[in-house]
């Protein structure tokens, strides 16, 4: 299976530079050989998550993006405005690979008895570097997909699977009995949902459309509200007293959405209240943000009393801290329920070339409820 490898194979890569500007471009790297515990990976899917798309284009205005060259050396350049330069100084200069996660099958390994146990096997794994046609992992690292999975169907088995069961995971630590999602029709949103319903855990959607309701209405979804609906503040306490959720993760970031769910929550909270306090509900509210859909400020109407919390949450510190035999029973329910819970559900395959076109950019880079990409770096080779 090893002789068909290449010398050198195509990388994604995103580069920032001191002039203020992104540069989007294919690098050739050598494929190296795995040494005795680790494996090489012919990538053949890999998902355009948000988290990725931070890194891969940040803050860079793509509508003002210029394209030069052609083929593999093709390079996109956009500009960053001079108020998010601050935040990039680690990374200046730095031609970074990109991709969070992704699948793909074994073609050659190391010496140890576990590494040559995967030759052949289609995989799926995490840790960066995944927009590129080959990567080498720690054997150990691997996730083993079930017999009869394809690369696609395992391509997102970590980054939204395991984020949605650490919501859950979080709610029950922390000593909640319910919680509410922002954004709740995404792919993401759907898995809580089959997470939800299939654990018995309350579970309060806020969506922005009429069409996403829909999309979470035909999964079985008990409670969706819409932001964008008459009444939505109303609608929303209402759903958060019926359920006495106390826990809201939040994909927006910017805006007053958080804020307006830790009012909804003080407003649920008083519904029952034996006295009056000026202090507010002594019952405790939080709010973790987790996403940056809206990049803007985080805006508080301070109107939900004196108990309450605002914080970000990400999976990778959370799954250090639950440990790994905990992080394992996590995983291999994801490997269980790969095509049921966790399938995943994308727009259009691309190819690493495809990444760069201009209209691409501009498609995923929407980061549009119900449309996710994927990538194939070895399409069309």
């Amino acid at each position: 299976m090893s002789s068909n490898i290449p010398a050198t194979a195509l990388q994604l890569r995103s580069l920032v530079t001191k002039d203020g500007e992104l540069q989007l471009s294919l690098a050739r790297v050598a494929v190296e050989a795995p040494s005795e515990g680790e494996v090489l990976v012919r990538v053949e899917a890999t998902p355009i998550n948000p988290s990725d798309l931070g890194l891969l284009i940040g803050p860079a205005d793509m509508k003002a993006a210029r394209v030069s060259g052609t083929g593999e050396q093709t390079v996109v350049t956009a500009p960053i405005a001079p108020q998010f330069m601050r935040i990039m100084t680690a990374r200046l200069g730095q031609s970074m690979p990109v991709g969070n996660e992704g699948a793909g099958v074994v073609v050659k390994t190391g010496s140890s008895p576990q590494a040559k146990a995967l030759l052949g096997k289609t995989v799926a794994l995490i840790g960066g570097a995944m927009y590129g046609q080959y990567r080498i992992a720690k054997a150990a690292d691997i996730l083993l997909l079930r017999e009869g999975t394809t690369a696609a169907e395992g391509a997102s088995c970590f980054v939204n699977p395991l984020t949605a069961l650490g919501m859950v995971e979080t709610m029950r630590r922390e000593n909640h009995k319910a919680l509410v999602h922002t954004a709740a029709a995404s792919n993401l949103g759907q898995m809580l949902n089959k997470i939800c319903l299939a654990d018995g855990v309350g579970l309060v959607n806020i969506v922005r459309s009429a069409e996403q309701e829909k999309i979470l209405h035909d999964i079985g979804a008990k409670i969706v509200v819409n932001s964008q609906a008459p009444g939505f503040m109303e609608s929303l306490t209402r759903a958060l007293a019926e359920t006495g959720t106390t826990l809201a993760f939040d994909a927006i970031g910017g805006g007053k959405l958080a804020g307006q769910i830790l009012t909804c929550m003080e407003a649920a909270a008083n519904m029952t209240a034996a006295s009056y306090s000026r202090y507010g509900s002594t019952v405790h509210k939080q709010v973790y943000i987790y996403g940056g859909l809206d990049t803007g400020p985080t805006e508080f109407a301070r109107s939900f009393g004196m108990a309450w919390g605002v914080g970000g949450w990400l999976l990778t510190p959370f799954l250090m801290k639950i440990g790994a035999a905990e992080g394992q029973r996590l995983r291999q329910r994801v490997v269980d329920e790969i095509k049921t819970t966790f399938a995943s559900h994308y727009t259009r395959t691309i190819s690493l070339a495809e990444t760069l076109q201009p209209d691409m950019i501009n498609a995923y880079n929407k980061r549009a409820t119900g449309e996710k990409f994927l990538i194939n770096p070895n399409m069309g080779v």
